[in-house]
């Protein structure tokens, strides 16, 4: 199965944020990267993975507490 590499300014597009903020989760090793020569690339399934990992879901309130809260 292949896995298609990314460029450092396609995961920026992808996220939706500027070039710095994929460039600072390679250099502080929190996002798995390749290095293809002086270019860095990141697997698809790494980009993925990552933002599955950093997903926050939302909180279930149970109707006890939403009796306290109201």
């Amino acid at each position: 199965m292949k896995d298609r590499l990314l460029s450092v300014a396609e995961v920026a597009e992808y996220l939706g944020t500027t070039e710095r903020f994929p460039r600072r989760l390679i250099a502080e090793r929190r996002i798995v990267f390749v290095k293809v020569g002086r270019h860095v690339r990141i697997p698809e399934s790494a980009l993925e993975s990552f933002i599955a990992a950093n997903t926050v879901l939302p909180v279930s309130l149970t109707q006890s507490a939403l009796r306290a809260v109201a």
